[in-house]
C-alpha cells in the first residue's frame, strides 16, 4: 500500500496498486483506491473508488462513497453516493443516498434509496474530481 498526498490541504489517499491481490477484510478512514483485485469484506468511513481494470469481489462494501471504473460485485452499502462510470460493473443489491449510472455501465441488482440528512446539490462535483474523470477516461 502507498499513500499519495497532493498539496498540504489534499486528503491522503490510499492505493493498492494493479499487481496486488488482496483477500481478507479491509477498514479504513480515508480513501481508497483499489487497482488490482480483491476478494472479502469492505468496511470503512471513507471514500472506496475500483480503478479501470480492477476486480472487487465482496461479501459486503460499507462505505461513504464508491466511485467504480472497474468491476464490482456483492452487495453495497453507501452513506452518500455510488457512481458507476462507463465501462464500469456492478453485480449485487446496493443501498445509497444517491446512485448515478452512466451510458455503458452493467448494472445488474436491486437499488435501495436512503435519505440524506443535509441537503445536497447533486449537479457540483469538485473540480479536481471531474479533472480526474476525463484524465482516466482520455488516458
Amino acid at each position: 500500500m502507498s499513500k499519495i498526498r497532493k498539496g498540504k490541504s489534499a486528503s491522503k489517499f490510499i492505493v493498492l496498486g494493479s499487481t496486488t491481490s488482496f483477500d481478507g477484510f479491509l477498514k479504513f478512514r480515508e480513501t481508497l483506491c483499489i487497482q488490482g483485485k480483491f476478494k472479502g469484506s469492505i468496511e470503512a468511513t471513507g471514500a472506496l473508488v475500483v480503478d479501470k481494470g480492477a476486480v472487487v469481489e465482496a461479501d459486503h462494501i460499507s462505505v461513504s462513497s464508491l466511485t467504480v471504473y472497474g468491476a464490482v460485485s456483492g452487495q453495497v452499502r453507501a452513506v452518500d453516493k455510488i457512481d458507476l462510470l462507463p465501462g464500469s460493473s456492478l453485480k449485487g443489491d446496493v443501498s445509497a443516498g444517491r446512485l448515478r449510472i452512466a451510458d455503458g455501465v452493467l448494472f445488474e441488482g436491486q437499488c435501495s434509496m436512503t435519505g440524506t440528512e443535509r441537503e445536497v446539490e447533486i449537479f457540483s462535483r469538485p473540480v479536481e474530481e471531474i479533472r480526474a474523470d476525463l484524465k482516466r477516461n482520455n488516458g
